[in-house]
C-alpha cells in the first residue's frame, strides 16, 4: 500500500473506537518509518527513451525499459557501451 492510502486508513481508524485508535497508532509508526522516494527514481530521460525506441522493436518492454534506465544512469545515449577506462 502507498503512504496516502495508509494515512487515510489511519484517520478512519482513529474515529472508530479506542481499540482501533491503537491500530491507527501502529499504522502511523509504520508510515513514518517508510523511506522517502527520490523524485528521479525510475524515470528515463527523453533522449534515452528515444534511443531505446529506435533500438528495440517493442516499446514498452522489460528489455527496452531496462536499457533506457541504464542509459540514463550512464549519462545519456552517447555514453552507452563505452568504457570509462582510456588506453
Amino acid at each position: 500500500m502507498k503512504k496516502p492510502q495508509l494515512q487515510k486508513i489511519s484517520k478512519e481508524l482513529k474515529k472508530a473506537s479506542k481499540l482501533h485508535a491503537g491500530q491507527a497508532k501502529k499504522i502511523d509508526n509504520m508510515v513514518s518509518a517508510l523511506p522517502m522516494k527520490s523524485p528521479m527514481q525510475g524515470k528515463i530521460s527523453g533522449p534515452c527513451k528515444t534511443a531505446a525506441k529506435r533500438k528495440f522493436k517493442v516499446w514498452p518492454s522489460a528489455y527496452a525499459s531496462g536499457w533506457g534506465v541504464r542509459c540514463t544512469r550512464a549519462g545519456g545515449p552517447s555514453k552507452m557501451g563505452k568504457s570509462k577506462k582510456k588506453k
